[in-house]
């Protein structure tokens, strides 16, 4: 029965999902647009906070859930047009901070060199407007009146979400990587504590010698309780 039940909430979400506009905008107070739709589906959020969809959104969410179709929460912003995000390359510094925050890498450059933001896969989600440090990056209107779903489209929405994901494994992929370099630069070194440690005489070699052993040691068992399955 219980196995019954999660099936039914997880089809539930990935309907839920589908009806996502995938900005991946946080600005339902949610790391992500998959993240909200589980809240959703498995704990009764509200079917309100998505501002992107706008009122369409929230009446295609009822329409799923079966929920009341309300207005939309002033608290997570207002239904508008679909934005551009546009980098001034006058102001541009090449800080590379826009290209992180962007959550479907639609900003390319590289260090000290001007960026640029590719127009279709721009959700406007504005994730990259308060890390700029010299304000740069204006947001344009690219949909006139037409707001919520009217501005944006199922392919657009795909086509974000496609790009997110791509992006969130290729970060773990680098987190992964990084944290496999770390260990083994931990292992090397509590292998040879004598090479890595001041040579010092006596109990005050000795003493810096069991300091770092603790402490490799406490970040190798770390790493490995990381790697466990849940």
């Amino acid at each position: 029965m219980a196995s019954q039940v999660n099936t039914s909430a997880r089809s539930l979400m990935l309907r839920i999902e589908e009806a996502l506009p995938q900005t991946q905008c946080t600005r339902c107070g949610f790391p992500d647009c998959t993240a909200y739709a589980e809240a959703m589906a498995f704990e009764g959020a509200p079917i309100n906070q998505c501002p992107p969809g706008g009122q369409e959104g929230i009446e295609r969410l009822s329409a799923i859930t079966g929920r009341p179709a309300l207005p939309l929460n002033p608290e997570h912003g207002r239904e508008g047009p679909l934005h551009l995000a546009v980098i001034d390359e006058n102001w541009c510094i090449g800080c590379t901070l826009c290209i992180k925050a962007c959550p479907t890498d639609a900003i390319v450059g590289s260090h000290k060199h001007m960026h640029t933001v590719i127009e279709p896969w721009c959700t406007g989600c504005e994730l990259c407007l308060p890390v700029c440090p010299v304000d740069c990056i204006q947001l344009e209107n690219t949909s006139g009146e037409r707001t919520g779903w009217a501005a944006w489209s199922p392919v657009a929405a795909e086509t974000a979400r496609q790009r997110y994901t791509s992006r969130q494994k290729r970060l773990l992929s680098q987190r992964e990587k990084h944290e496999q370099r770390q260990l083994e630069k931990a292992r090397t070194k509590l292998e040879d504590l004598q090479t890595h440690t001041r040579s010092e005489e006596g109990d005050a070699g000795l003493g810096e010698r069991e300091r770092k052993r603790a402490i490799l040691e406490a970040v190798l068992s770390k790493a490995k309780a990381r790697q466990r399955p849940t």
